[in-house]
């Protein structure tokens, strides 16, 4: 039964049934007995739910809420408000996944009775995952929120006794030589997840029964990656999100560690990334975070998982904790970390950081934490290995071997995603260990992401590995020109100790005058084409045609095409009749097509992630029509096979016309009409959105679409000349102003 609680917008309605935001705004206007708004703003009413949920299938719009749009709906529209409820549906999917004859016994229950016994089963589900005794409000009254930062609030302490030793790590106290840091201000942090009673959980129990159907359809550990995808992608400025390909390299630069600390943990995902640890541990200033981290990892994978809530630097919570690796992806830029009062903090080792360097005070953070031996992989801003504040704490860590390689990515890779930030991976010197001829690795992928913001990921990825597997092993590596370079520490140990890698990995000219000669070569031959491309201007003006029209939402509707719109969860949220393997994994590695590929007529540049489901993904086909529907760019691009098979991404909507009724070429053609895209967009203050369903189209017969579609095909081979002209164009300007100012080219070539 729905919980009439439970809110949607406009945009939620829009989503429920397959459709824009305007035609949830004409029903309102054009249906007397539309559902009234019960909350919300005028601006931004929200409506309840299980009656949007009747009125849509009384009119035909809606045969059956889809489970994932339900549970959504209710975990965003949840009086206690989506994080909340997003913590209460992760501790239902651990009683699920661990007790999973419990769960049926309590959901067989009324929604009272289930609310009375659920925090009791709770509390021993918790209990048995992380190890601890967990305290349960059981007066009814309403606790502070999950995860809140009070002390004296009943909790699931999910980090275990600081002391305790890890499994296989030995005891938990500082390596031989170091003094740990238990002396600097502050106290430890506080239990990441408080466990609520049964009042709190009285307005869960129709969103944690829905939970429990999700988690059948999914898994348990996929529906709680569902849910979170979904708060994410709503909220995206409120989070600050590590990316899976660069979250991936550093699981595989951190090794295979056996017990694993991120002290700026987030959402979990860095310790997400790494293979099979015995423990991890976690720590964040954001409640909501670090309770979803130990949610999130707690059903992700099979290792001790310790969460806290605190600040870190001011306030660490895992005091004399040496672990086998440390992955951080810290706040950038801060200058209220504590610089007054941790002055004579024993984590200094390498020098008191200035107040400036707040990256500088994470990086011994994570040493300190290290065993002997132990590897830490950060991801920094490039200023930090220049800024003139650091240059002290940087000779440090490279006169004792602290530092081991700085390796520059592509802008695009990680927010702020304007600027290439840099990769430090440390390792904690073995005490009397000095190594023979002390290098560090320099590393920029420049070169490897051919310069662009979202090159393809997995070439950054072979670069970078490439790279630092023989060094880590001998401690130094065969140079390659402008991709990688072992420099000795003692050519850097000079007034600026600048450790950019570009400063030191010039790129090469673009292969001399040699490669400049091909690229001019195929600048030439490139233009010859756009000439002979180029469409021929119209002989006579005519007068605008008259043709009867039809929108893409009728021909939907009629059966003349399938409209599939990608979702916010993953590639594709809405299932295709024609996807395989419905209901399992889709498999990993399947490339995607993003929108920036579509605008930028490029391959598909993403990689399906492992185990998303096989449902949410929309599969392309040669002859489907793709359309982004944010930026107002006028594109629409048609599948050729080399495209073929790619799942498409977010922000897109396919087309998939049949080719007895509609021409794809003609379909793609009239859909870029300035007037039509004018006619079929909303405006919001930053972003424009085209609803496709409202695009127009001329009722005229298959032939005569088919004249069309070749007159528009061959515009589009002219454009594609184009682009590849320009692109050409800007790599010789760029090959001859390298070669002139290096002297490869003579200025009277």
């Amino acid at each position: 039964m729905q919980d009439n609680a439970t809110e949607v917008t406009a945009a939620g309605i829009a989503r429920l049934a397959g459709v824009g935001r305007a035609a949830v705004s004409n029903w309102r206007r054009r249906h007397a007995d539309f559902p009234r708004p019960v909350g919300g703003t005028e601006a931004s009413p929200a409506f309840a739910l299980a009656e949007v949920e009747e009125w849509l299938r009384k009119q035909g719009k809606l045969a059956e809420v889809p489970l994932r749009e339900r549970v959504w709906q209710q975990l965003a529209g949840h009086p206690v408000g989506p994080v909340t409820a997003l913590v209460h549906a992760g501790c239902a999917l651990l009683l699920i996944r661990d007790r999973p004859t419990e769960w049926l016994k309590l959901s067989g229950l009324t929604d009272a009775r289930m609310a009375e016994l659920l925090p009791a089963k709770l509390a021993k589900a918790l209990t048995r995952r992380f190890g601890s005794q967990a305290a349960v409000n059981t007066e009814g009254a309403t606790s502070a929120p999950v995860g809140a930062d009070h002390s004296s609030q009943p909790a699931v302490n999910t980090d275990g006794a600081p002391s305790a030793a890890a499994p296989g790590s030995g005891p938990m106290t500082a390596p031989a030589g170091h003094t740990g840091h238990t002396g600097h201000t502050g106290h430890t942090g506080h239990a990441a997840l408080t466990l609520p009673g049964p009042a709190e959980l009285a307005a869960s129990v129709p969103l944690l029964r829905g939970v429990g159907e999700l988690a059948v359809e999914l898994g348990t550990r996929r529906a709680f990656e569902f849910l979170l995808g979904r708060q994410l992608d709503a909220n995206p400025r409120q989070y600050t999100l590590t990316p899976a390909g660069p979250a991936a390299l550093m699981a595989e630069l951190a090794g295979r560690p056996r017990t694993v600390l991120d002290p700026a943990a987030g959402t979990g995902a860095l310790l997400g990334a790494l293979g099979s640890p015995t423990a991890v541990y976690a720590q964040d200033a954001a409640p909501e975070l670090a309770a979803l981290t130990a949610l999130r990892l707690a059903l992700s994978t099979d290792a001790e998982v310790h969460a806290r809530v605190g600040d870190t630097l001011r306030a660490d919570a895992f005091p004399g904790l040496a672990v086998d690796a440390v992955l951080c992806h810290p706040p950038f830029n801060e200058r209220n970390w504590g610089h007054d009062e941790l002055a004579y903090d024993p984590r200094w080792e390498y020098g008191f950081p200035a107040r400036t360097e707040s990256e500088l005070a994470w990086i011994q953070h994570a040493l300190a934490h290290l065993r002997d031996g132990g590897t830490a992989v950060l991801l920094m801003p490039p200023a930090a290995a220049s800024r003139r504040s650091g240059r002290r704490i940087r000779a440090d860590l490279l006169r004792r071997g602290a530092l081991r390689a700085v390796i520059a990515l592509p802008a695009g890779s990680a927010p702020p995603y304007n600027i290439p930030l840099h990769l430090w991976v440390l390792r904690r010197p073995i005490a009397g260990a000095q190594p023979s001829t002390p290098e560090l690795l320099l590393v920029d992928t420049a070169a490897a992401a051919d310069g662009r913001a979202r090159g393809d990921w997995q070439d950054v990825r072979s670069a970078v590995l490439d790279a630092w597997r023989p060094f880590d092993r001998t401690g130094t590596a065969d140079e390659q020109p402008g991709l990688s370079r072992c420099v000795p520490v003692i050519d850097l140990l000079d007034d600026d100790v600048d450790l950019a890698p570009a400063r030191h990995l010039p790129l090469p000219a673009d292969g001399g005058a040699e490669r400049l000669a091909d690229v001019g070569a195929r600048l030439g031959d490139t233009l010859r084409l756009a000439a002979t491309l180029a469409p021929p201007p119209p002989a006579t003006a005519a007068p605008p045609a008259r043709w009867p029209m039809t929108s893409v939402g009728e021909l939907a509707r009629a059966g003349a095409l399938v409209l599939r719109a990608s979702g916010s969860s993953g590639p594709a949220a809405a299932s295709h009749p024609r996807t395989p393997a419905a209901g399992r994994p889709a498999r990993a590695g399947v490339p995607v097509l993003t929108d920036h590929d579509v605008l930028a007529a490029a391959a598909p540049s993403g990689v399906l992630p492992d185990g998303e489901p096989a449902e949410d993904v929309v599969l392309t086909e040669a002859g489907d029509v793709v359309v982004p529907v944010l930026g107002g760019g006028r594109v629409a691009r048609v599948v050729d096979e080399r495209t073929a098979g790619a799942a498409l991404g977010r922000n897109l909507t396919l087309l998939r016309p049949d080719p007895a009724a509609l021409d794809p070429w003609f379909l793609a053609g009239f859909l870029r009409g300035t007037a039509n895209n004018r006619q079929a967009s909303s405006y919001a203050s930053t972003a424009t959105r085209l609803d496709v369903r409202r695009l127009q189209l001329p009722r005229i017969p298959l032939e005569q679409q088919r004249t069309y579609g070749e007159r528009f095909r061959g515009l589009a081979a002219f454009e594609d000349a184009l682009r590849l002209a320009g692109h050409l164009g800007e790599q010789l300007v760029r090959g001859m102003y390298d070669g002139l100012t290096d002297g490869t080219v003579p200025p009277g070539g």
